[in-house]
């Protein structure tokens, strides 16, 4: 049986997509549907147990090995034809944004469930094993590294130090490790492309930005990943009576920092960056009382590693100054939190995918790119050949309620993934 002739079951993998989001966390209400909610599923969450629980139930139906890593990875592994092999993976997250979407990294984990349970159905056998992956934190919302758990896996990040980190939305700030831990899911596995390898990875995911829709094209094939880093910059300035307290004589942290926010988005204009400030604290928070400590979190992104050093050169250079010129008593803190150089997504991956998609949608309807968010691929791709998949995201919005791809390109999608996967399994050598 050739893998081009299976008989697809369209509008299931939309409904699991739907029956999970009602299941584990809707939150967001946008529209009178039942399933116009988004989902709020923070990694390692009671949630995020449940969505876990009911994907290894769901892929051990099929006939899966399941194994879980000490970081929480899920690999769920189908069988092939050289069962000794490594396996070709498809994977992604199963985590959300605290203000998160039904598709996000959902779209990429439900859609190799689909392969997987379309291939069991359709009877074919691929020639080497298929691993559906659940990478853990890529989101990196709860606990502050995205594509944490993955990165630990490709060992580019050491494992202690991802078990060190702390929650930022919890009230009682609690690590991963004790997260791990108290949900189950602190596997046995080694986490380690060495000890569990894959032989390569793709990943379908919606754009999260508007140019496929502007375009009306159907599929993006994504050709690599922008370089992009997090720092926690820190302003410490001094406390005192807002009433008696010259302007002049203050050392006022939150006034600096917004000064050093305006000066950030100043140089990325500057460099053609794109920089953020999405998370930010500060102390004490009193009306009468001028902040003495702020600290915020700044994401900043560009197409190349040089573009970046660039900026961030630029932002520990003007910082500081700017903070001294504020008040006499203000200094400024770095703390990198994250670093993913731009990445080069491997050139056969990208054949199968473009491959695959032109024979589904046509020449017209596709379009390469870059993407301009970090995924789990990011760090595969520093172990193993792999390559990604975009879907139009409507209005290009991602990481609120209302994220929304339709159900035909959510079905096309689908297609596009389970051919080029099947398409690189009928070509692999090893």
């Amino acid at each position: 049986m050739s893998f081009r002739s299976l008989t697809l079951k369209p509008g299931r993998l939309l409904a699991t997509i739907h029956e999970t989001a009602q299941l584990f966390g809707p939150k967001g209400v946008w529209g009178p549907e039942s399933t116009q909610t988004g989902v709020c599923r923070l990694s390692l969450s009671d949630l995020d147990k449940g969505v876990r629980d009911w994907f290894i139930k769901e892929t051990e139906n099929l006939g899966c090995e399941v194994k879980v890593d000490e970081i929480g990875n899920i690999f769920a592994i189908y069988p092939g034809k050289n069962p000794d092999a490594k396996p070709t993976a498809i994977g992604s997250h199963l985590d959300t944004q605290p203000t998160g979407g039904r598709y996000d990294g959902v779209l990429g984990v439900l859609s190799g469930l689909e392969v997987l349970r379309t291939i069991k159905e359709n009877g074919f056998v691929p020639n080497y094993p298929i691993a559906l992956i659940n990478w853990t934190n890529e989101e990196g919302a709860r606990f502050p590294m995205s594509i944490m758990a993955s990165s630990v896996w490709a060992e580019n990040i050491p494992l202690q130090q991802a078990y060190k980190l702390e929650s930022v939305t919890d009230t009682d700030p609690v690590s991963v490790e004790h997260e791990l831990k108290r949900i189950g899911y602190l596997g046995p596995v080694k986490a380690s492309y060495k000890t569990n390898p894959i032989a390569a990875h793709f990943e379908i995911h919606i754009e999260q930005g508007p140019v496929l829709e502007d375009e009306e094209r159907k599929i993006g094939i994504v050709t690599g990943v922008q370089a992009y880093s997090w720092y926690k910059v820190r302003v410490f300035g001094k406390a005192s009576h807002t009433g008696t307290t010259p302007l002049l004589a203050r050392s006022d942290a939150l006034l600096a920092a917004s000064k050093l926010i305006v000066k950030g988005n100043e140089l990325a204009k500057k460099h053609n960056c794109l920089f953020t400030v999405g998370v930010l604290n500060l102390n004490p928070a009193v009306v009468n009382v001028i902040p003495e400590f702020v600290e915020f979190i700044i994401d900043v992104r560009n197409p190349t590693d040089e573009g970046l050093t660039k900026i961030l050169a630029d932002i520990k250079e003007t910082f500081p100054i700017i903070a001294k010129e504020s008040g006499k008593k203000l200094a400024v803190e770095f703390e990198l939190i994250y670093t993913s150089d731009a990445v080069k997504f491997h050139p056969d991956c990208i054949s199968s995918v473009r491959d695959s998609a032109i024979s589904i949608v046509g020449e017209s309807k596709v379009r390469e790119m870059q993407s301009g968010a970090g995924h789990d691929s990011c760090a595969t791709n520093s172990r193993v050949p792999t390559s990604m998949i975009f879907i139009p995201s409507k209005d290009g919005v991602s990481h609120s309620p209302e994220e929304y791809s339709s159900p035909e390109d959510v079905h096309i999608g689908f297609e596009v993934l389970l051919n080029a996967v099947l398409q690189y399994d009928s070509f692999r050598k090893v």
